[in-house]
């Protein structure tokens, strides 16, 4: 774990330094993301400027919703889609070989090949929008709330992590994926809102088949006391179940390789 955690260091130092080579662009990406995150507000102020509740939850309720949804995107643009994309590229080119004779576990390796490290400022935004959403209800959450948060949060990166290493897989057999990987995108955006904001067959998608939920609202409720001890478990165990799968089609995607040789 120790081996791991320093190579991740190394990909991290490697990807700051790459990006600080251009300040300037550093800068006006950092400035463009704090713009992306306002623009995320404006459907709900849209929204909450005709009712004072939307599917029982208030405004600032709804901003805690938004503040995740940002935290994620960030986690997403920054840490997830760069590396993950390079995949593809090297599947096309048929490069990937050099990754996969380096001794260490190519899923870790590949993931962590690129980050854009300016993203930072989308998880900067989206906390500071959480911190001000808390402020505003007057809420201070407890230990045991922060707690349940956090290993949300955790939950929610790792779905996000496992549904796009689902999705490159599929770059082992078909190649061009950028089409499925707007889509998962489009649908990620509807996390941006509460889930109770959806109604039957939506609702169950999002909760199960693509668990927005457990991305954003729940670590919502979380934070203000009142998700149940049963559903943190289920996503709990729901995560680990989806990380599996990911593992095994990972795997087996390897398997299907043939390399530039090949």
């Amino acid at each position: 774990m120790l081996r791991y955690l320093k190579l991740l260091g190394v990909q991290l130092r490697a990807s700051a330094l790459l990006t600080l080579q251009y300040r300037l662009d550093f800068y006006v990406a950092g400035a463009m993301s704090f713009f992306w995150t306002a623009t995320a507000l404006v459907p709900l102020l849209v929204l909450f400027q005709q009712r004072e509740t939307v599917a029982g939850w208030t405004w600032h309720e709804a901003l805690l919703v938004v503040g995740w949804f940002t935290v994620l995107k960030g986690v997403l643009e920054g840490g997830i889609e760069p590396a993950l994309q390079n995949v593809v590229e090297h599947i096309r080119k048929g490069t990937l070989d050099f990754i996969l004779l380096k001794p260490a576990d190519a899923q870790f390796l590949v993931s962590t090949s690129k980050f854009e490290v300016w993203k930072s400022a989308d998880v900067l935004g989206g906390a500071g929008l959480l911190l001000w959403a808390l402020a505003r209800l007057g809420w201070t959450p407890s230990f045991t709330a922060v707690a349940a948060t956090l290993v949300l949060l955790a939950c929610a990166v790792s779905i996000l992590y496992s549904l796009w290493i689902l999705v490159i897989s599929l770059a082992f057999v078909v190649v061009k994926i950028d089409n499925l990987s707007y889509l998962l995108e489009s649908i990620f955006d509807a996390a941006r809102w509460p889930s109770s904001v959806f109604r039957g067959a939506l609702a169950l998608i999002f909760t199960f088949v693509i668990p927005l939920a457990v991305m954003t609202t729940y670590p919502s409720l979380a934070l203000l006391g009142r998700l149940e001890s049963w559903r943190i478990g289920a996503a709990v165990a729901g995560t680990a179940a989806l990380a599996l799968v990911a593992r095994l089609v990972w795997t087996r995607a390897i398997s299907r390789y043939t390399s530039a040789g090949g």
